[in-house]
């Protein structure tokens, strides 16, 4: 199968499923009073986004269950006790935690932009995107709670989805103490990503298979995928912050760069000598112009950082495949595999 026909498959998956769950969030998290405060809580939800956590949530589900994509209502699938759950729910649940981290991020980082319109805390103000944040938060566990799951399996996933929740803290802590370090090795800044960014993937993969009753045995080896993919997705996030133009990313390109953010391109370049600090000029995102930007990925790919990254996510997304031979042989599970792989070649 060819690289062109592995992506068509992924994006209409994901199409079909952020049909769905757009819908869904529209059922769980309506509008109400204090409206400023659910608008801006919608407000990133409404801006875009491929949907990409929960379709591996739904996904993963059909493959547990070794059913044909799309051929089971995610509102009603069956569990190993013959009890129906509400999968959609907690696809939902996941989706809205990534937003919730995300508003919070773009407050810490000072982003102006999040998927191509203001953010949060500059479409509204500060006070009102902490809140907004924090809503999301508590609605993420109120909608998990409503799965219709066996009580402990349904006592698991909401577990899972605390610590998920407590590691992504975690995680940003360890990415703002990286900036006022020059000595930080590869594994630190892996361990970083992982917090950061994979668990939820591994949360998004794994709590299908809790809900389901799959058994430890599956619903780890899933866990592990989305970590690995997790990982290798973030890899190549910090490529695209380099290489993809600023319109598609929907921020300023090489805003990492210019806030001293550490990723495994600036570490592999200051092994090979570069002066990463010194690659631009300006001091914040908005003062870097294209040409600084272009000069900097000219010395980083004579480096070979960037290519060191790339190969870096490549591996980690040749682990994260290797774990799904725990499922039955099924369409959605080589699916799953396609989504890994798209995950470190996708564009914006």
């Amino acid at each position: 199968m060819t690289t062109e026909t592995t992506e068509a498959r992924v994006l209409d998956a994901i199409r079909e499923r952020r049909d769905l769950v757009n819908a869904a969030i529209d059922e769980e998290l309506p509008v109400q009073r204090p409206e400023r405060l659910y608008e801006a809580s919608r407000y990133i939800l409404e801006a875009g986004g491929k949907r990409l956590r929960p379709t591996v949530t739904t996904l993963a589900a059909e493959a547990v269950a070794g059913v044909d994509p799309m051929s089971v209502d995610f509102r009603e699938f069956d569990a190993h006790s013959g009890d129906p759950v509400d999968v959609m729910r907690a696809a939902v649940s996941i989706e809205v935690i990534q937003s919730f981290t995300l508003i919070h991020d773009d407050i810490m980082d000072e982003d102006d932009l999040r998927r191509g319109v203001p953010a949060v805390h500059e479409q509204y103000d500060v006070s009102t995107a902490i809140l907004a944040g924090d809503t999301l938060y508590s609605k993420a566990f109120e909608i998990m709670s409503e799965t219709g799951a066996d009580p402990a399996d349904g006592l698991e996933a909401m577990r899972l989805l605390a610590s998920t929740c407590t590691e992504i803290c975690e995680g940003q802590a360890l990415d703002v103490a990286f900036e006022s370090r020059d000595d930080i090795l590869p594994e630190e800044y892996l361990e970083m990503v992982e917090l950061k960014t994979a668990v939820l993937y591994g949360a998004a993969a794994s709590t299908a298979a809790v809900l389901l009753g799959a058994g430890d045995e599956v619903s780890d080896a899933l866990y592990q995928y989305g970590i690995d993919s997790g990982r290798a997705f973030q890899i190549q996030d910090d490529v695209l912050d380099l290489t993809v133009p600023s319109e598609d990313l929907g921020k300023q390109r090489g805003s990492d760069l210019v806030e001293g953010k550490e990723t495994l391109i600036t570490l592999h370049a200051r092994r090979e000598g570069v002066d990463v600090d010194g690659l631009v000029d300006a001091e914040t995102p908005a003062e870097v112009t294209e040409d600084e930007v272009d000069e900097a990925v000219a010395v980083l790919e004579e480096a070979g950082s960037i290519e060191y990254a790339r190969e870096t996510a490549e591996e980690l997304t040749a682990r994260s495949k290797e774990h799904l031979q725990v499922l039955p042989e099924s369409d959605s599970r080589a699916l799953l595999e396609d989504l890994a792989d798209y995950l470190i070649t996708r564009g914006y």
